[in-house]
């Protein structure tokens, strides 16, 4: 399996803080690699480092196959655009004239393929307008399109979803996936929207104060991810008490609903509360979500 980034024991010290704790992490060519961590886990840290705009406290990292200490490093670095944070665009400029601007620090030689990256990330239309007065899935969109001068084959995206309404964030999605099975781009990807995460990432990594958790495949993920019984009663007080004579695993979601992590025979469980006077109004089966996954490998509160 070949690499676009490996890192081994990258550690980033703030001070007595870590950022980075021995952070290891693999990403497959080809991948939509999705680095999921909550507030502060230290994924923009590993972010910038990666893009060089930060060194490393300890530990190394390559970029397909060049170490980062390496003098060769910088030549990978072109193969690499990156959106950190936020866009790097200039809103006084046409989009159009931020990606000309785009191709001069990048030391090209025309302007040829300006035309048909703005009308790959869909601003072909948007002709002289300055990006001050583009909306926020616009201007996202732009700052991709800066990423993608020098026609990189790995991109690297930071929350490219925060903040984005739902049609804006349909778009990212779209060209995301675009640039990925039609451009065999590999994407990191960052991200707090874990579901719409879901629907792109072929790989995941989870990091947790500044360590890498797990890294695992969108295939192994749903393999491990458990599936549950959504139940919604008319007293989840008394299903508390029948699913702790049957010994099976439960959550209580609210006063009428609770997941059950357990194969039941819902006969059973059913006479089992009307005995409690207890009314079972439904029984649904569910996937564990991503959310969830990722809460049960770190604990803590929703913060991802």
């Amino acid at each position: 399996m070949e690499l676009v980034l490996e890192a081994n024991s990258l550690t980033k010290t703030y001070g007595r803080s870590k950022a980075l704790d021995c952070l290891t992490m693999r990403v497959p060519r080809g991948a939509i690699y999705g680095f999921v961590g909550k507030n502060g886990a230290g994924k923009t840290t590993l972010i910038r480092v990666v893009c060089g705009l930060q060194a490393p406290t300890s530990g190394e990292y390559a970029i397909y196959g060049v170490d980062s200490r390496d003098r060769k490093i910088a030549k990978s670095r072109r193969r690499m655009g990156a959106v950190a944070e936020t866009p790097s665009i200039y809103l006084d400029m046409s989009a159009a004239d931020n990606l000309k601007q785009q191709y001069r620090v990048l030391g090209l030689p025309d302007f040829t393929g300006v035309t048909e990256l703005l009308a790959l990330v869909g601003l072909g239309d948007t002709g002289g307008k300055k990006a001050r007065s583009f909306s926020l899935g616009m201007k996202q969109r732009l700052g991709i399109a800066v990423a993608l001068c020098g026609d990189p084959d790995f991109l690297v995206l930071d929350e490219p979803i925060n903040g984005l309404d739902p049609q804006g964030i349909i778009e990212i999605r779209e060209l995301i996936l675009k640039l990925n099975r039609e451009r065999g781009i590999t994407v990191l990807i960052s991200s707090h929207i874990l579901d719409e995460l879901s629907r792109l990432a072929t790989h995941y990594g989870f990091i947790d104060h500044g360590r890498m958790v797990r890294e695992m495949s969108a295939e192994a993920l749903e393999a491990a991810a458990r599936k549950c019984m959504r139940v919604t009663v008319s007293d989840t007080a008394a299903l508390a008490v029948v699913l702790d004579g049957m010994g099976a695993e439960y959550k209580i979601l609210s006063g009428d609903k609770a997941d059950v992590y357990a194969k039941l025979n819902v006969t059973e469980l059913t006479l089992a509360l009307h005995e409690k006077g207890c009314e079972v109004r439904s029984i649904e089966e569910r996937d564990e979500s991503l959310e969830s996954f990722y809460l049960g490998l770190v604990g803590g509160e929703r913060d991802a």
